[in-house]
C-alpha cells in the first residue's frame, strides 16, 4: 500500500501544481497584465503565430472564423512565436499593425511567449508539457489548441490544418454545442 501511495504522489502533485489555462499571467499585445479569465465560458481557439511564415495567410482564415463564430462563443487568441526560422522577429507593436492593416485581425493577440523548450510558457506547458493532456512539442507557426468552454483542451491540429477545414470547423461546433 505505501508502495502504491508512493507511486501516486508525483502523480497527484503535478495535477494540484497544473493552473486552469485561465490563471496563467499574459500580456496582451499592448503590453499590459492579463490572462485568460475573461474568456471563461468560451471555448479558445489557441494559435501559435509569426508574420513572416509561409501559413501567415492563415490570420485571413482564423479572423473569419473569429467572425462566423464569435456570437455563438468562439473566441481565437493569438501568441506570436519566434521559435520557427526566426519568422515572427519584430516587436509586439510591429505585428499589431501588421495583423490589424494586412490582415484585419480583430481577436485578441498576446505579447511573444515561447511554445518549446525549456522557456515554454506556462499555459503551454501545462497543455503540452510532460504532465499535459496533448502532449508534444508544437511543430511549426500556427499549431491550433482547441479548449473547451470548460477550460479544458480538447484536441490540437497543425499548421497544415488551414482555419477553415472540416475537421476544425467540425471540432469547435461540437465544442460550443458541448
Amino acid at each position: 500500500m505505501k508502495i502504491q501511495l508512493l507511486l501516486l504522489l508525483p502523480i497527484l502533485t503535478m495535477s494540484l501544481s497544473a493552473k486552469s489555462i485561465y490563471e496563467h499571467d499574459l500580456k496582451s499585445i499592448d503590453g499590459e497584465s492579463t490572462n485568460l479569465a475573461e474568456h471563461k465560458g468560451k471555448v479558445i481557439l489557441m494559435v501559435n503565430v509569426a508574420s513572416r511564415c509561409g501559413f501567415t495567410r492563415q490570420y485571413k482564415g482564423l479572423e473569419e472564423l473569429y467572425a462566423k463564430y464569435k456570437d455563438k462563443g468562439l473566441v481565437v487568441c493569438g501568441f506570436p512565436c519566434n521559435q520557427f526560422g526566426g519568422q515572427e522577429p519584430g516587436t509586439e507593436a510591429d505585428i499589431k499593425e501588421f495583423c490589424s492593416t494586412k490582415f484585419g485581425v480583430s481577436f485578441p493577440m498576446y505579447s511573444k511567449i515561447n511554445v518549446n523548450g525549456p522557456d515554454r510558457h506556462p499555459i503551454y506547458n501545462d497543455i503540452i508539457g510532460e504532465s499535459g493532456p496533448l502532449k508534444g512539442n508544437i511543430k511549426w507557426n500556427f499549431g491550433k489548441i482547441l479548449v473547451g468552454k470548460d477550460g479544458k483542451p480538447i484536441d490540437r491540429f497543425g499548421s497544415m490544418t488551414s482555419p477553415s477545414s472540416k475537421k476544425l470547423i467540425k471540432a469547435i461546433e461540437e465544442a460550443l454545442q458541448g
